[in-house]
């Protein structure tokens, strides 16, 4: 386990962590919700691995983490529409995922061969630092075995998921108690898949605005 400070994390330690992600490895690390499991999305094996941690269903899909909305743009099949700006400008960073018609660069087994895939730009500056530094998105999907409940600090990773990671760090408690509201935005329209942290009502209000 790694300590890092949430608000300003060491460029030395985000490096270090960077680089573990980087040599495949899969690791836990806190989220603006709660503690999920960070790995580069297009290492195949890293991805496998996730599914065997938790022990989750392998036609499941993962959510990414971006650092941008370019970053998102770049995962996208093609334009993206208003409603995801509209929603981006508003929301992000946030618990707020959107999904969106994935690019043929976003490997199936993320998308759960579904041809859509789940970003999420967070608001807690330690994944946006590994994303920054590994100039690419990170898996995101939440750090416990799969149907258990999501862990909310360090040492509920360790409890539950510590024998199968190479690493947690440590960056306190998750500050909510709800999980990100996943979104479907198209051209034609949108769907609440799960509503979390963000209220529907704030997210039906915006986009009848």
């Amino acid at each position: 386990m790694i300590e890092i400070v949430p608000d300003s994390p060491d460029p030395a330690r985000i490096d270090y962590v960077a680089g573990l992600i980087r040599s495949g490895q899969v690791i836990a690390l806190p989220t603006d919700t709660f503690y999920g499991l960070a790995a580069d999305p297009f290492n195949l094996y890293a991805v496998e691995e996730i599914f065997q941690i938790k022990g989750r269903p392998a036609h499941k899909p993962l959510l990414l983490l971006v650092g941008s909305v370019e970053m998102a743009e770049e995962l996208s099949s093609g334009d993206l529409p208003d409603r995801f700006y509209s929603l981006a400008r508003r929301f992000w960073p946030g618990p707020l995922t959107m999904v969106i018609p994935a690019s043929r660069r976003v490997p199936l087994k993320i998308t759960g061969n579904t041809g859509k895939v789940a970003l999420r730009l967070p608001a807690a500056r330690i994944p946006v630092s590994l994303v920054q530094a590994l100039e690419i998105p990170l898996t995101g999907t939440s750090a416990n075995l799969a149907g258990m409940k999501e862990c909310a600090s360090a040492h509920e990773v360790q409890h539950s998921l510590g024998e199968r990671l190479r690493l947690i760090v440590d960056g306190g408690e998750a500050k909510t108690a709800a999980p990100s509201t996943i979104v479907e935005v198209t051209h034609q329209g949108w769907r609440l898949i799960r509503e979390g942290a963000i209220p529907a009502e704030q997210i039906a209000d915006l986009l009848a605005a």
